[in-house]
């Protein structure tokens, strides 16, 4: 399985990709970060990486066209996580709907700000049995924090070190199974190489722990 999907919700169309290798033991929904989109190569590094792990995959938008050419301008949208949760809930319910992923597990990937809503989102459904963030800004989600009960792995780099401390502040609120891995040597966009790869092993092997059939 792997096609263009249309997700719609509250008057907007959000498209993106959906793709099951053959016994997948889950499905990861990822919410990207700032000024990114279903196209963002890093997520997409790691999008292959789960699916070498027998893990689905769905990349989509969390921002239409226009609201991407006004958050160009403004930056304000890829910090409304209000909005970003409410989109990534909305994927999920349109998931799950789906006969051909509903009896999988769910899981959050998410990047930059995309990690607060993945977390939010996450404390709000049960569906969710696992979250990583790569480079996050679990900060963001608040008193949310509290409330999630998925497994979460905070994945930062090593030399990221202001995300890296709001990490660690986010980890102490933290009340479900969690962990904080620091990569070495890796800035934000883990651009160094071999720092994404390290990620994307890290990401692959919480995600085959923790996700199975639900069949």
């Amino acid at each position: 399985m792997d096609r263009s999907i249309s997700i719609g919700t509250n008057a907007v169309v959000l498209p993106g990709f959906v793709d099951i290798p053959a016994g997948a033991r889950g499905v990861v929904l990822f919410a990207h970060g700032s000024g990114s989109s279903r196209f963002s190569p890093r997520n997409n590094y790691v999008a292959q990486a789960l699916r070498d792990a027998h893990i689905g995959t769905l990349l989509f938008d969390l921002l239409t066209a226009e609201e991407e050419r006004i958050d160009e301008e403004t930056r304000d949208l890829r910090f409304d996580i209000a909005l970003l949760t409410r989109r990534l809930l909305a994927a999920t319910h349109w998931a799950q709907a789906r006969a051909e992923l509903s009896q999988l597990a769910f899981g959050y990937f998410g990047a930059s700000t995309g990690a607060a809503a993945a977390l939010c989102a996450a404390a709000c459904t049960p569906a969710v049995r696992a979250v990583v963030s790569r480079g996050g800004r679990p900060d963001l989600a608040g008193s949310a924090l509290a409330e999630v009960r998925a497994p979460t792995l905070l994945i930062v780099g090593g030399d990221d070190q202001q995300v890296l401390e709001l990490n660690r502040h986010a980890l102490a609120q933290l009340s479900c199974e969690a962990r904080l891995e620091i990569v070495p040597g890796a800035t934000h966009l883990f651009e160094e190489p071999g720092t994404l790869e390290q990620a994307a092993s890290l990401a692959a092997k919480w995600f085959v722990r923790h996700l199975t059939s639900l069949a």
